[in-house]
């Protein structure tokens, strides 16, 4: 049985342009994301970094699928050593003097037999935090 993917959408204090160099330059995402020693958000650009907790940190593998200029970015989302690819994507829309963001994690089903940490309810709180309290910190204060 397919699982619905996982949305969260947040509206910033901050115009769509701010919050696209935030999801897009790597030196903005170190900032409020992840380290990532490079990022280009071009279509077949893959990049990698360490996420986890302070016991657990696993290698992801990414790859960027779609890009649409200060509107959309996706990208794969995968673990090293696993073959299961699900999928990343950040939509922004213009409110005003705001910006409201859309996040879509697909397949997080394929991946929750992984063991304990990759269970939905872990991505629900990480994704949570990082959109609903780091980025939207990290882009109403710059």
């Amino acid at each position: 049985m397919q699982q619905q993917p996982f949305v969260i959408e947040r509206t910033y204090n901050a115009p769509v342009q701010a919050v696209w160099e935030a999801i897009t330059d790597k030196d903005k995402m170190k900032q409020w994301y992840f380290d990532l020693e490079a990022f280009k958000p071009e279509v077949g650009f893959e990049f990698r970094f360490y996420g986890g907790d302070d016991e657990n940190q696993f290698l992801h593998i990414c790859r960027i699928t779609e890009v649409i200029p200060g509107q959309k970015l996706t990208h794969t989302w995968q673990y090293e050593g696993q073959p299961e690819e699900t999928f990343v994507t950040f939509e922004l829309f213009p409110e005003g003097n705001q910006t409201r963001l859309k996040l879509t994690h697909e397949g997080l089903e394929k991946i929750a037999g992984y063991g304990p940490m990759f269970a939905r309810e872990n991505f629900v709180a990480g994704w949570t935090d990082i959109i609903g309290n780091l980025l939207k910190d990290f882009v109403e204060k710059n």
